[in-house]
This record gives structure tokens, C-alpha cells and sequence, in this order.
């Protein structure tokens, strides 16, 4: 038999998917499983339940970190004087506009033959 260690709710969870929802989760998988599912190392139903549980991991991760970015996106709103311009934000100086700029006429045009 298989030595594969694969939580029981996930092997529940692929089993009532439908048909497709099935193509969707496979249609998801990377790495080895899809190779392993080829191979036929392991059952639609395994690898649709260890893909579910990858997910689940990943979602759980993503919700992790966007917390940390929330938590320092509330702590940079609360504390705005703390928060340094980025260096391409500062204008430079207004270029004050010589005299002799503005009494010049304007270009002729050019004339066509």
C-alpha cells in the first residue's frame, strides 16, 4: 500500500467536489504532484485532497502576512510625521525667468518653397 499521509478532511473535501471543481483544483497543481498523479502514484481524489491542503497552507500565509502590512499600514497613518518623503517626492526649486527671456520676439516661421 501507499505511504502517504494525507488529513482525512481533505481526502472528505476532494470527494464532494464536483466534477468542475475537481478540474479546477488540478488544474492548480504544481510541483510534483501532477507528475506523482501521472505516474499514477497517487489517486484524482489524494492529489485533489493534498492540493486542497497546500492551498489552505498558502491561504493562511497570505492572511499572515497582509496582517503584518495592515498592522504597519495602521501604525504609518497613526504616526504621519515619523513617515520620511520618498527622495522623488521633493520638488526642485522654481527657475525664475530672466528678463531678457521674456522681451525676445517670437521664432519666425519658416519659410517654404
Amino acid at each position: 500500500m501507499k505511504n502517504i499521509d494525507i488529513n482525512i478532511d481533505y481526502i472528505t473535501k476532494a470527494k464532494n467536489l464536483s466534477e468542475e471543481e475537481c478540474e479546477r483544483v488540478l488544474s492548480r497543481m504544481g510541483g510534483k504532484l501532477p507528475k506523482r498523479l501521472q505516474k499514477e502514484k497517487l489517486t484524482v481524489e489524494e492529489a485533489i485532497a493534498i492540493q486542497l491542503e497546500l492551498e489552505d497552507e498558502q491561504l493562511q500565509e497570505w492572511r499572515a502576512n497582509m496582517a503584518v502590512i495592515q498592522e504597519k499600514a495602521a501604525k504609518a497613518k497613526a504616526s504621519p510625521a515619523e513617515v520620511a518623503k520618498p527622495a522623488f517626492a521633493k520638488e526642485a526649486p522654481a527657475k525664475k525667468a530672466s528678463p531678457a527671456a521674456s522681451t525676445k520676439a517670437p521664432a519666425k516661421p519658416a519659410v517654404q518653397k
